[in-house]
């Protein structure tokens, strides 16, 4: 009995490890999306996603600095032209803030860039992303 239960166990975990090294990239990330994570200049880290979807680009900006409370300034370009400005908070459980939106699609490459910055620390999380 304690044999045919090691086997099982043995078995699932070799399943388990050979289906999660097919998988590229996070589960909620599509064809044709463009991801970037980093780390900021403190002990915050950043994921920056945009996805484009025909005549338009939605983006995602997520700061985590595992702190609630926080108050980040938060600006995102797109070639250059401002698509979001203004403070977001980091918030329970994860300390974290995360802006989404949609812009349009402008001729030629896409230059997008996310920063925030932390006004009572300094800290910066600043990301690119050409789509």
């Amino acid at each position: 009995m304690k044999t045919r239960i090691v086997r099982s166990v043995t078995a699932s975990a070799v399943a388990i490890v050979a289906v999660g090294a097919i998988g590229v990239g996070p589960v909620s990330a599509k064809a044709g999306d463009i991801v970037k994570k980093g780390d900021c200049s403190g002990s915050t880290d950043y994921k920056f996603k945009v996805q484009p979807r025909g005549s338009t680009f939605e983006y995602e900006f997520e700061v985590d600095s595992n702190r609630n409370g926080q108050t980040w300034n938060v600006r995102i370009t797109d070639n250059a032209a401002a698509v979001v400005t203004g403070a977001r908070k980091t918030v329970a459980p994860s300390g974290s803030f995360t802006v989404r939106g949609r812009t349009a699609n402008r001729s030629g490459q896409d230059a997008f860039v996310a920063k925030a910055t932390n006004p009572a620390t300094g800290e910066t999380c600043t990301a690119r992303i050409s789509a």
